[in-house]
């Protein structure tokens, strides 16, 4: 009976510094940030359809432009996103190639926008742009936080002793956002102001 009890404390002794309970706390917290992440992309996707409304009676001529940002918004929504996508590098890369081409397809959308006075003026494409960016710095807090999950997370996995037990129990190191060109942010811009005054 007493080797019984002794080895029940030991195995709790031991269990309790495995780190178990910081990868489920830790996991938890990845799946709450890309919650968010999501949450916000999702909310700059449901803005895309009356901004480009906005735009198009305006800029009718416009149309390859419109049509991009129509086009990349129906990627995104095409794609089935949850907490499977962060265990699957590719999927989790195609989410990231989505969102991006979205994000450079309404850049270039806000930029001919610049073209139309009557536009910049309108109060509904003012509103719009002002929620657009607000969403854009809401996306930009949810990814950090997310990010910063990942690194707790991916720390716990793979620091001794816990590696031990996330190897156990088929934890694995999650992917993280990335820069998809990185030798292109890497170079600085070439500023061009045009000819010089005379």
């Amino acid at each position: 009976m007493k080797k019984q009890t002794l080895w029940a404390v030991l195995t709790l002794a031991l269990m309790s510094g495995c780190g178990y309970n910081t990868l489920q706390t830790t996991d938890e917290g990845i799946n709450a940030a890309w919650s968010e992440v999501v949450n916000q992309y999702q909310r700059r996707a449901d803005l895309v359809p009356n901004l480009v409304k906005t735009v198009q009676g305006f800029a009718k001529q416009e149309k390859e432009i419109l049509l991009g940002v129509t086009e990349a918004r129906s990627q995104v929504g095409a794609l089935q996103v949850s907490a499977k996508t962060l265990e699957d590098p590719q999927a989790f890369s195609r989410f990231q190639k989505a969102q991006g081409e979205l994000g450079g397809a309404l850049q270039r959308l806000l930029v001919v926008a610049e073209n139309y006075p009557q536009l910049k003026s309108d109060q509904n494409f003012r509103d719009l742009q002002a929620q657009l960016e607000g969403t854009e710095n809401r996306i930009a807090v949810a990814r950090t936080r997310y990010i910063d999950a990942v690194n707790s997370y991916n720390v716990t996995v793979r620091r001794f002793p816990s590696n031990l037990t996330a190897k156990w129990f088929g934890f694995k190191v999650k992917p993280n956002f990335s820069v998809e060109n990185e030798k292109a942010i890497a170079t600085p811009p070439v500023v061009d102001f045009g000819t010089e005054p005379k």
